[in-house]
Formats: C-alpha cells, structure tokens, sequence
C-alpha cells in the first residue's frame, strides 16, 4: 500500500536563547528550582551529563522548544507573529506555568523500566493479579550491566530468540543493535568489566536489554510504530491530556528476521530512514494516525480497534501512574511526552519509550500543520491568559482522558453510556480544533488557530 510523499528537507527549530520563537505573543518567564529523588550510585554519573541528587521536579525557562519550522515549500507566517519578549522578574508578578524537567522518570529507558515493574507488584498486592496483568504491556526487560546475570538466566530458557540492546539516555536509534547470541554482546559486558577493575570514573553506559518483538504487525511488508502525545498537566492529582492528531512511522525496507543487523529495516526512526540509500522521498515514510484507524477499522472492524485504542489509553495511564509518586507536582508546571507505540500482529499495543521534549521538527507540510497545532493547543491547554474554566474536557485538539478518575465522553465524570462506560478518548478522530476553539474562546487572532 503506497505511503504519502514525505519530503526529505531537514528544517531546524529556531529558538533564541531565553524566548523561544513561539507563534502566540504572550510573555514568558522561569520558576525557582524544584528538587527530585535521589537514585542509585550507579546512575550519579549518568551518559549525556543529567543530573543526579535531586528529590523532584526542577522548573526551567518555559518553553525549550521552537516553533516547528516549516518545510522550504510552506508558506512563512509572518515575522510578526514570531516575536516573543522574555518576562523579566517584577515584584508581586504571578509566576507562569513552566516546563517539568522530571521526565526521566518516563524518558530514560531504564527508569522507565523500574517504575513499571515497581506499579505492576504494587497493583498485584494492593488490587490483584488481574489488574497487575494490564501492566503487560512492556517486553521482558532488563537493565545492563546490573541485571547481566538475570539475563543470561532468561535467554538460556529459549536460545536462539532475538533481543535488542538500547542505551538507556541516547535517541534517533542511536547505540541500538540486535542479537541472538550472548557472544555478540560479550565486548560490551568486558569493557564494563575492565572499567570497573581500572576504577576509573568513566562507567560504562548503562543499558537495557529487551526481548524483541518478533511479530509487529505489517503493513504493505513494512515495520511501523506510531508517536502519541500526552501532555500532563498536574501529578498530584493526575491531570492528563491525549491530543487526537499523531503519527505512524514506518521503515523504509520490507521487514524479515533474517538481517537483524539491517537498522532500515527494523528501527523506524526518521532519523534512520532517511540516511537509507534506496530512500524514496516521493514515497514518505509516514502516515497521519487518522489514516492509519482508517485502514485499520477497514481490515478489522469498529470492535476490534476501539478495543486496541483502548489498550493504548491504558498504557498512557498506567505508565503515567507508575510515575505520579516519584514526582513533587507544581500546578504552574506541565510536560508534553511523546509515547512510542509498536502493534503486533494479534493487534497488541506495546510501549517502546516514552520522550520527553518531543522532536519537532517538520519532515513535510502535513507534518508541519501538525506539530505547529499541537504547540499552539499546549498553550491553550496551560492557559496563561486566565480564560478556562478548569471544567473543559476539551481544548483544541486535546481531550481530557484523566482528572484524578477516568474521564467519561459524555456527562459527568463516571457517567454511563447505555450502561457502560466511554472514555473520553478521540486518538485518530476528526480533529476540528479550529471549530471548538471558536466555540470556547470566541474568535481568536489568526495565529492563534492556524
């Protein structure tokens, strides 16, 4: 099945310094640090410099993220409507709300991990096994070096299986490899090793190791996983958003077992495929998610992927409760994550990663049109003017999926539909952000709903 064209142009993020280059003219400012939990010795010197020794989160100068700027064939908005002023620190001036820099807690593979497996224990004491299982949707996963020895025990259970190495804090598919042998990782473990013998303070990067997943469900022959975004805007109590636009990313190389060293055909990161050297520029590697629930629901039925979107819902929850604790939450602060998403062939949902501070870089115009709502939605979700209510389900293309309990489509919260319970969930609908806005805020400055 032909994929729509994707153009190949890199463009970049224009940020400057203090004030990013945003679209809406308000003005910014920063908050005084926060603290975060403390972790063990092993991860004081975490790879790529993060920080360690903290109880919480730390707010920073809102926002570090750019507008996304547009491919060379999109019409420039105007130089106007980019120019923001940075807020200076007045006397009895309110604070404004500021990015949550405790994303690790959800980013950094390894954590994730560990947050994970500690919720599905706590679920299994606290509410049953049958609760703890809706927690399955990780693969089995350990963490490297520490957990080598686990490993080894696992993998001797069904030799010859596939598994892929991750580092924990690295993106764009880098450090990843797959492997069937325990040989093939054996440098990595003895560099460890004579690192730790010559005590030097450089470690050895920390890793995860997790079992693959051998059968993703294919479309047109080819591999995909999908990007959602989630913005949390309160862990205490929980306060999430699923925005309704996303994507599907898909490998550029039919997908087979039998080059599991081939990145083009088994990583569908962007950032991979386009350095493929049979690279199709005309044919694009992805798809809008409303496309994909389009096919989908075509080849299977209503049932079947309001069922799958669902499990997606819960793995949006559940991750984000796993968390909650481990988070000192400020009502002035949010974070916009970016969920990977894998479906297997009995269309299962598997989380891959959770990012933080998600790339938004524009690969085409649709993709552009995208990303530019979904920043332009995040600053009405966090509402610096004042102008919400705090009772709205939903802002542009958000909809309220949790406030301290499940969200109910219609009615009150915990309302039934025809006796059962509909979740306020819209992932791959008809997005007409510009229609509800007009409705909750009446009309808006041209930028402001483009």
């Amino acid at each position: 099945m032909a994929e729509p064209a994707v153009s190949t142009a890199r463009p970049s993020l224009r940020c400057a310094g203090a004030a990013a280059r945003l679209s809406s003219p308000l003005l910014l400012s920063s908050l005084p640090a926060g603290r975060r939990s403390p972790r063990p010795a092993e991860d004081k010197a975490a790879p790529g410099g993060a920080r360690r020794g903290r109880a919480g989160p730390r707010c920073r100068r809102y926002p570090r993220w750019g507008r996304p700027a547009p491919p060379p064939s999109a019409p420039r908005p105007s130089s106007r409507s980019l120019q923001v002023r940075p807020l200076r620190a007045h006397p009895g001036r309110a604070a404004l709300p500021a990015r949550l820099e405790a994303g690790e807690e959800l980013s950094r593979k390894n954590y994730l991990v560990r947050n994970l497996k500690r919720f599905r224990k706590q679920l299994e004491r606290e509410a049953g096994k049958l609760e703890a299982a809706r927690c399955d949707f990780f693969p089995k996963t350990f963490e490297l070096p520490s957990e080598y020895n686990l490993f080894v025990e696992e993998f001797r259970k069904k030799p010859g299986s596939t598994w892929i190495m991750k580092p924990v804090s690295r993106s764009q598919g880098k450090g990843i490899f797959l492997f069937r042998k325990l040989k093939d990782i054996f440098d990595w473990k003895m560099d460890g090793v004579r690192t730790n013998e010559q005590k030097d303070e450089t470690q050895v990067q920390t890793y995860i190791v997790q079992r693959y997943i051998e059968n993703p469900y294919l479309i047109g022959g080819r591999k995909f996983d999908l990007r959602v975004y989630i913005l949390v805007t309160s862990y205490s109590p929980l306060k999430a958003w699923l925005y309704r636009d996303g994507f599907a990313r898909f490998s550029s190389m039919r997908f087979t077992l039998n080059s599991i060293d081939d990145h083009y055909v088994h990583l569908t990161n962007v950032a991979v495929q386009r350095t493929a050297p049979d690279y199709d520029p005309e044919k694009g590697c992805k798809w809008m998610i409303q496309q994909l629930r389009q096919y989908l629901t075509a080849k299977h039925g209503t049932g079947l992927m309001e069922v799958l979107f669902a499990d997606m819902d819960n793995i949006f929850i559940k991750s984000l409760q796993s968390v909650r604790k481990m988070i000192i939450s400020d009502k002035r602060c949010f974070e916009l994550y970016g969920y990977d998403i894998l479906i297997d062939q009995n269309l299962k949902p598997w989380l891959l990663e959770v990012n933080s501070s998600p790339s938004l870089i524009a690969s085409s115009q649709e993709d552009y049109e995208l990303k530019y709502n979904l920043l332009e939605d995040t600053l009405h979700v966090v509402d610096m003017e004042g102008r919400l209510t705090g009772k709205e389900k939903r802002v542009g293309g958000f909809d309220l999926i949790w406030n301290d309990g499940p969200v109910s489509r219609g009615g009150n919260l915990g309302a039934l539909v025809n006796g059962n319970f509909v979740a306020n969930t819209h992932l791959g609908c008809f997005n007409d952000r510009k229609k509800q806005l007009k409705e909750l805020f009446g009309d808006l400055p041209a930028q402001q709903t483009a």
